[in-house]
């Protein structure tokens, strides 16, 4: 996979949102405010949850897994948002079910083979309780870093 942009920017901790299209908005204005994503990234996303949604109820912490098509990404990234209070996100495959977000995976990748390629590289973290208990447990920004560098066995590469 080709190098990604990721620095303490990306990584929101105790993100404060009512629901999920706040959530989606906060996440998607801090990217295009960052230059990674273009102007109409934050809609696409917004109306690609409500299409299809990307809950999944997990053994630790629920997460979700925003994403929307290449077009809208000028950078490929990834920014993770740890909720200071769980926000309900509709279960992926079930719009009827809903289930109690604390960490969102929002991806920006300007290439679909590289998103598929990095769901299924998340989707073993999904696995990992002990892996999820210590995004939610992180103090800093840094740390979030290290644990999707270990797991996800790719180079971040920050702005220079």
């Amino acid at each position: 996979m080709s190098e990604m942009y990721v620095d303490d920017s990306i990584i929101l901790l105790n993100l404060e949102a009512d629901n999920k299209e706040e959530v989606l908005t906060k996440m998607g204005q801090n990217l295009q405010t960052l230059g990674l994503v273009k102007d109409s990234f934050t809609d696409a996303i917004i109306a690609r949850e409500a299409e299809f949604a990307t809950g999944l109820p997990t053994k630790g912490a629920s997460v979700a897994i925003p994403h929307t098509d290449v077009e809208h990404v000028n950078r490929k990234t990834i920014s993770v948002a740890v909720l200071k209070d769980p926000v309900d996100f509709c279960v992926m495959g079930d719009d009827e079910e809903t289930t109690p977000v604390r960490i969102v995976f929002m991806l920006a990748m300007d290439k679909p083979h590289d998103q598929l390629s990095l769901l299924q590289k998340l989707m073993q973290i999904f696995q990992d309780k002990a892996t999820l208990a210590s995004i939610v447990e992180a103090t800093s920004e840094a740390a979030v870093m290290q644990v999707l560098a270990d797991k996800l066995e790719i180079d971040f590469k920050g702005g220079e």
